[in-house]
Parts: structure tokens; sequence; C-alpha cells
């Protein structure tokens, strides 16, 4: 243990300035969007609003982001990582702190559109910007922590605003409403602070890959041509079409379907979704020691294929012990596999394209998730709670192991040869 944190000390201490810059900010944004992502609903209840105004909330912020993902990849690409994330995160901190302070509806859904919109910067220039300022050598270590540390700032960020509100209404004597809008307030300014080192960034131009033939290095341009680029955005948008799809019919109601099928409480749930992403991030510094053994193609596939066994012990058992079992090891699992992913990505695509290639990633896993809303929902409310959410769990096994494949034949032949 002690040598594998020595070992991920030196990685980290290797990693040049921008990316230690960026992986600081990173660190402030995810807690202050940890903030909103727990408190803002609660917020709108408070201001007595119905909970429809909710869905809108949350349908505007991913309309926006779907709408402008691609759009922000070609700006990046052409006018530089570190003023798109700038930007991005700038005008983001603006929308957060109208949100705070906003009782509307009509205002609260608008700027719920902006920071979406906004937000998509930051979202899409972050990954190109680790690649182009790290090796391939190191890849998968930096997005396995970049990662990590988003999912445990992010944890962060939804406890502390929760502790934040409830301190000010028992110790400060406030109604709920205001306490949760300082609490809001202080993750606004926690995202702001996420600007300082965003600034100090320098545009640094990327360098060549460098694939090591022998016992020498040499560089080993990648091939820039627009079709050939095109072609591997395709292959990997696909494969994340799929994974999009089938984490669309099950993630986003893993609460309900603890509480519907085993009557959980709700503090056993938080537990659960909590350990969740504590194991996330556990898995993704994990990863590096699977790529170091096996390749990243194998690697990506292999945590991809184990996670459906538990998938299927979690569509199909009775037990509320099993089913948490099974939902903490796929989570983790499949999670893992997301710096793998984004390593392979940014280093066969050509630099000039890494950009638009996130972003359109990006774009059709959103869209797969959001478009299956409605149909998890309506095979539960036709099959019941027990065998409605076996087959969403099926359903997504399935999509699993196509994805899998189809990454498989299109890229591994090839990677698994360069490894």
């Amino acid at each position: 243990m002690g040598k594998w944190f020595a070992d991920w000390k030196k990685k980290i201490s290797s990693f040049n300035q921008n990316v230690r810059l960026f992986m600081l900010a990173n660190v402030l944004i995810q807690i202050g969007m940890g903030v909103f992502m727990v408190m803002y609903n609660l917020y709108i209840k408070e201001l007595g609003m119905p909970e429809t105004v909710n869905g809108k909330v949350i349908s505007m912020a991913a309309l926006a982001s779907a709408i402008m993902l691609v759009p922000a990849g070609f700006l990046s690409d052409k006018f530089g990582r570190k003023w798109m994330i700038v930007g991005g995160a700038l005008f983001g901190a603006m929308t957060l702190f109208y949100r705070s302070v906003a009782i509307a509806e009509t205002p609260i859904i608008y700027a719920a559109f902006l920071t979406g919109l906004f937000m998509a910067f930051v979202q899409v220039s972050g990954v190109p910007f680790l690649a182009e300022n790290s090796t391939p050598a190191e890849r998968v270590h930096m997005f396995s922590i970049h990662f990590a540390l988003m999912t445990v700032a992010n944890v962060i960020g939804s406890l502390f605003g929760g502790v934040i509100a409830d301190v000010l209404e028992v110790v400060g004597g406030m109604d709920a409403a205001s306490a949760i809008r300082w609490a809001l307030l202080v993750g606004a300014v926690i995202f702001t602070a996420g600007l300082l080192p965003l600034f100090k960034l320098q545009n640094k131009p990327p360098e060549p890959v460098q694939v090591r033939v022998g016992k020498e290095e040499k560089v080993a341009p990648v091939d820039s041509s627009l079709r050939r680029n095109m072609i591997l955005i395709f292959h990997f948008s696909f494969a994340s079409l799929l994974i999009g799809i089938g984490s669309g019919l099950v993630v986003p109601y893993l609460n309900l379907y603890f509480s519907n099928r085993f009557d959980a409480s709700n503090a056993y749930i938080g537990l659960i979704l909590s350990l969740g992403s504590a194991m996330t991030a556990v898995a993704m510094l994990i990863g590096p020691v699977l790529v170091k053994r096996v390749g990243k193609v194998k690697a990506l596939i292999i945590f991809q294929m184990l996670s459906i066994p538990f998938l299927i012990l979690t569509a199909y058992t009775t037990s509320l012990m099993l089913a948490s079992l099974g939902f903490l090891m796929r989570q983790a699992l499949m999670n893992a596999g997301n710096p793998i992913q984004s390593a392979i990505a940014m280093e066969i695509v050509a630099d000039k394209y890494k950009g638009l290639a996130n972003s359109v990633n990006q774009m059709v896993f959103n869209i797969g998730w959001a478009t299956m809303g409605p149909v998890a929902a309506g095979l539960v409310i036709a099959n019941g709670f027990y065998w409605g959410y076996a087959y969403a769990f099926t359903i997504t096994a399935g999509l699993y192991i196509v994805s899998s494949t189809y990454y498989f034949f299109v890229f591994g032949k090839r990677k698994l040869a360069e490894e």
C-alpha cells in the first residue's frame, strides 16, 4: 500500500504546472457544483414552487449542454483551451450567483439554461487540455486522478452544502429557504475561487506523440486528415451512445430502485449512493495498474465486462444486501474505464480535432441518457417494481456487451498491436 501511494505521489509531482493548476481549479469548481446539485432542488421546493419547476430546471440545463457541446468543441479547437475554460467558468459562476438569489420561476429556468450553456465550454475543453499537456505514457494515470478528484470533490460539495444549510437553520435561526440560499452562495464562492488557478494556465503548444520503437523514442505524428479523424470520432461516439442509452435506463433511477423494490430508507439510499461514489474514485485510481499489465483497450473492456455480472445480480436479486453489493461493484467497475477511454481517444485523435471528439462523445452519451427516461418509467409501470427494473437492467447489460464488443473490434487490434 505504501509503495502504491508513493507511486501516485511521484506521478502527480511529474505532471506539469498546467495540469496541477487545472486539477486544483477543477476540485474547487466541482465542490461548488456539488453544493448546487443537492441543494438547488430543495431551494426551489422551499420557495413553494411546484415539483414541475425542478424538472424544467434539469431539462433546460441538459438541453443547453446538448446544444452547445459541439460548437464549444469547434471553438476550443480553433481558439485554444485556456480561454474557453476561463470564459465558461467565469460566466458560469455569474449564473450560479444569480440562481442563488432568484425567487421567480422564469428567471430560475432561464438561468439554469445559461449555466448549462457556459459549463459546456468547461466540460468540453478540459480533457483535451489535459491531453495536450501530457505525454501518452502518463495520460492514464493523469485522467484517473482527474476523474477521481472530480468524483470526490462532488461528494464533498454535496455533503458540505447540506451541513451549511442545517447549521444556519438550527444554530443561526434562519428559515429553510434563507439557509439554503446562503449555502448556495457559499457554493458559488467556492466555484469562483476555482477561477484563480485557471487564470495562471499557460497556452502551452501540444507536444508530438512519442511512440517507443525498440529502445529509442521516435516522433510519430498522428494523421490529421479530416476523413480519418471523423471516422474515429464516429466509432467512439457510437460506442458511447450505446453506453449512454444503457446507463440512462438504470442510473437516474437507482434511488427509486432501492426505494420501490426494497422499501429502503432515505438514509440507507443516501449512504449506498455515497459509497458508490467513493468506490468509483478508488477504482479509477486502481485502473492504471491493470493498464500497465494488459494495455489500455484490454483494460477498458475487462472493466466493462466484469461489471455485467453485478448488473445482472442487481436486476434479479430479492436481497437488499446483494443488490447493494451489485450496485457498488457495477458502479466502480464501469466508471473505472472512463479515464482509460479518454486516454485512448486523446491519443489517437489528432490535436486539432480533440475538442470536437470530446464534445461529440459527450453529446451522444447525454442524448442516450436523456431519451431513456420515459422508456425506463414505462417498463416499471407496465411490469411492476420487480420485473420492470429486471428488464431495464437486462437491456442495459446487453447494450454494455454490444458496446464493449464493438469497441474491441474497431480499436482493439490496432491498439493491442502497439501496446
